[in-house]
């Protein structure tokens, strides 16, 4: 695991990039070669410049957006840090589930941000992509964007909370209908069900979405936070609670003999043989 004590990002180690212009902050997912894949590293960052953001009283919105074909394909399997040790199962477990909490917290300074995110989707928007595109207030999705949470076929569970937050958006079927299955969905389905707000053609979903966070910025700011607030306060009401539990599940699942085999069998390019051990 990363060193989470640091509060600077190397030159040239960026995974997210922040640019602050006209009241609009735009963070920047930056790793196109590898389709933005998601590390931790990636979940520092985003703590770190989230805090910038919630403190500069210039930013009266923010715009979530990636460079390349994706938005974030998922995990980065190849970055390190990636796999979490520990001299017993338990010890593994255990350390999974302070890092999941961990990555949790990072992902609420951007979910709670006093600024409404208003998140730019392209191409690819699977398992951590998509949770994270999830705690935008609100999406716009180009006409290529593809959704999909596909822990269940890796052998483990899904580990950010996105399923819970379709269960908020679309209900509780659509949530583990997606989750239990592992299925892709398009942008059209997306948009029925409540997940994606606006819809574009690709080369229009830069002026689009920025537009819309200029829109939002250019309205008074106490209003707006105020409703940002209000809204969280009611369809988050059993959030907090629930996300403990998501650690967990996400922790024994992660140090299971299911998850070994099945990223074992995505790389070997077969059907995984999960035993449920």
């Amino acid at each position: 695991m990363i060193d989470t004590i640091s509060t600077e990002i190397a030159e040239g180690e960026e995974r997210i990039r922040l640019e602050v212009a006209e009241g609009v902050a735009v963070l920047t997912l930056c790793r196109p070669d590898k389709l933005n894949g998601w590390s931790w590293e990636s979940s520092r960052q985003l703590g770190l410049l989230a805090d910038r953001i919630r403190f500069d009283p210039s930013v009266r919105a923010v715009l979530l957006r990636a460079e390349g074909r994706a938005f974030c394909a998922g995990i980065d399997v190849t970055a390190p840090g990636g796999a979490i040790t520990g001299a017993s199962t338990a010890e593994r477990t255990r350390n999974y589930y302070e890092g999941i909490r961990w990555v949790h917290e990072r992902f609420t300074v951007l979910a709670r941000l006093p600024q409404p995110v208003v998140a730019a989707v392209q191409g690819y928007c699977l398992g951590f992509g998509f949770e994270l595109a999830l705690m935008a207030d609100v999406r716009v999705a180009a006409r290529d964007a593809v959704f999909a949470l596909p822990e269940a076929r890796l052998g483990v569970a899904v580990d950010a909370g996105g399923d819970l937050r379709i269960a908020r958006e679309a209900g509780a079927g659509w949530a583990k209908f997606l989750a239990l299955t592992g299925r892709r969905i398009d942008v059209a389905t997306a948009e029925r069900l409540g997940l994606v707000q606006v819809v574009v053609e690709k080369e229009d979903l830069e002026a689009s979405s920025r537009a819309l966070a200029e829109e939002i910025a250019a309205n008074a700011p106490l209003a707006v936070q105020g409703i940002k607030r209000a809204v969280d306060a009611y369809a988050d009401a059993a959030l907090p609670a629930a996300l403990d539990r998501v650690a967990m599940t996400a922790a024994l699942t992660l140090a299971s003999d299911d998850a070994r085999e099945g990223y074992t069998a995505k790389a070997e390019r077969r059907p995984p043989r999960f035993t449920g051990g």
